[in-house]
């Protein structure tokens, strides 16, 4: 007997989620982990075993604590802007291909135009955060909302454009055709200041150290979800880890070869190259959160529209130029 499609797809996504939220719970683990080894502390070391235990704590404190909603806040959009971000946060690993065997791709579904579905779904993002600010019926989330619609918009422009020299070199939006395109040489050489690009362009994307001017405690208490507290905010909270493990996959598929093995090291699975590579773009965003300090609202916006938008649009120019003539 056949099993059916819709099955199959069902029991796929339950797997995904599960790898997806087991490693955000480790990722907050090993962030917190890391900081304390740049800042000569020894971080989370008292729940379970060198601190394992930890996101399951973390996790039974978010759902125990009092959900409070504002008396001028618009219930409906309050209450469903949370679920808005990590839906769409959720959404991109349905597409994702992590490693390719004889047997086939391991994704849940492989999309022909993969990049531009992921650009389509990950823009939908800002929604949850808008709404979210805009719903609570105070300045300072309001205030955070703006900054992020902003914010999120500047900088997808240049990533954008930072990822369309990739496709001119692979010719293909299919993520699988892009990492076949690097069997030989991967994207990051002939695109490495679109990968610097992109590498930016992410961490503001994502709102984290030095570009989370959407929350910054120092200027607006919490920034967009200052009114928000217990499960709510905790899904804003993995919503952003998800978008943080999101950008490192797109980064891995486009930049670094996806799955393949590194010094010719083929004897080892692509999905432990896929996952090292991951791995390493978590840990540069952990350090940059280590070593740099916030950026001034009014230079961040610069930044993004004098400084990385013509650098990108400068770089889509020359390879498309490189390109149409080696062709």
């Amino acid at each position: 007997m056949s099993v059916p499609l819709w099955l199959i797809v069902l029991i796929k996504s339950a797997i995904v989620l599960f790898i997806v939220i087991t490693t955000f719970a480790y990722a907050m683990l090993f962030e917190r982990k890391v900081l304390g080894w740049m800042q000569l502390r020894p971080g989370p070391n008292r729940v379970g075993p060198w601190g394992m235990l930890q996101p399951a704590a973390d996790a039974a404190k978010m759902l125990f604590k009092e959900d409070l909603t504002p008396q001028t806040a618009d219930p409906f959009i309050y209450r469903i802007a949370p679920f808005i971000a990590l839906a769409t946060a959720m959404g991109t690993f349905a597409i994702i291909p992590f490693s390719e065997t004889s047997a086939g791709v391991w994704s849940v579904s492989d999309v022909n135009a993969g990049i531009l579905f992921l650009f389509a779904l990950t823009s939908i993002g800002v929604y949850g955060i808008s709404l979210a600010g805009w719903s609570s019926g105070s300045k300072f989330p309001l205030l955070g909302s703006i900054r992020a619609t902003a914010q999120m918009i500047s900088y997808e422009l240049s990533m954008t454009m930072s990822v369309v020299g990739v496709l001119i070199l692979a010719g293909t939006t299919s993520l699988v055709g892009i990492v076949h395109a690097q069997d030989r040489l991967w994207f990051v050489i002939p695109q490495l200041v679109g990968f610097a690009i992109y590498l930016m362009t992410a961490v503001a994307e994502t709102n984290r150290a030095p570009f989370d001017l959407v929350e910054a405690e120092t200027e607006l208490v919490g920034g967009f979800h200052t009114e928000y507290s217990g499960l709510r905010f905790g899904l804003f909270f993995i919503a952003e880890y998800l978008n943080m493990i999101t950008v490192s996959c797109i980064g891995t598929l486009l930049f670094l070869g996806g799955w393949n093995a590194l010094f010719g090291l083929s004897f080892i699975p692509g999905i432990v190259w896929f996952l090292i590579k991951v791995g390493f773009f978590l840990f540069v965003y952990i350090w940059l959160r280590a070593t740099l300090p916030r950026f001034r609202y009014d230079r961040l916006m610069a930044f993004g529209w004098k400084v990385l938008l013509p650098v990108a649009t400068l770089n889509l120019l020359l390879t498309a130029a490189v390109v149409s003539v080696m062709r």
